[in-house]
């Protein structure tokens, strides 16, 4: 097993569809186009986000992460994770080795999530507003709360009034996304 990038545009935008089908499940309406939609035209065009895996022999992916660039570019946030098989070791082997090499944050939900986290190497946890932890690897620059830069992201709602809008930016990027995800490597 190894971490990898995609090598390719069609190799991306297939492990994206699959992350987001697995973050948001197959009932969960316009939110995993949208997502998808949202990281490829706006966050992949302005190389504000990177996709990466954890890969057999085979290059099929056993965990996804998608990192995102804080406001500043110093820092990166592990937007969206996930495990194809459900794998939780993969997950936690991908989550670590980018802890290990990139300046990462994190944020837990909860206890449990945040115990995970641990377990990949994340070892500097800060409270944050809502009760929520916050938690740096140690090549993030950071050394509190206060310095924590936001995320860049995209607008959901700018995504779906562009798909109201444009029924044919609609239909293609729905195309797309479900031949990217029948792409996924099984």
């Amino acid at each position: 097993m190894k971490v990898m990038t995609p090598e390719c545009d069609e190799q991306r935008d297939a492990w994206l569809a699959r992350l987001c089908a697995d973050i948001y499940g197959r009932e969960a309406g316009l939110s995993p186009l949208v997502t998808f939609t949202g990281t490829r035209q706006l966050l992949f065009a302005h190389e504000a986000a990177r996709l990466w895996a954890l890969v057999d022999d085979q290059g099929r992916p056993g965990a996804l992460a998608l990192l995102t660039l804080d406001a500043s570019g110093a820092g990166m946030t592990l937007w969206l994770h996930a495990s194809p098989g459900g794998d939780r070791e993969s997950l936690r082997r991908l989550i670590r080795e980018l802890a290990q090499k990139a300046p990462l944050r994190v944020d837990a939900a909860d206890q449990d999530e945040e115990a995970f986290f641990r377990r990949c190497g994340i070892e500097r946890w800060f409270a944050i507003p809502g009760g929520r932890r916050v938690g740096l690897s140690s090549h993030h620059p950071a050394r509190g709360v206060s310095e924590l830069e936001p995320a860049l992201s995209f607008d959901d709602d700018a995504v779906l009034r562009r798909f109201k809008h444009d029924p044919h930016f609609f239909e293609q990027e729905k195309g797309r996304f479900v031949e990217r995800l029948a792409a996924f490597p099984g």
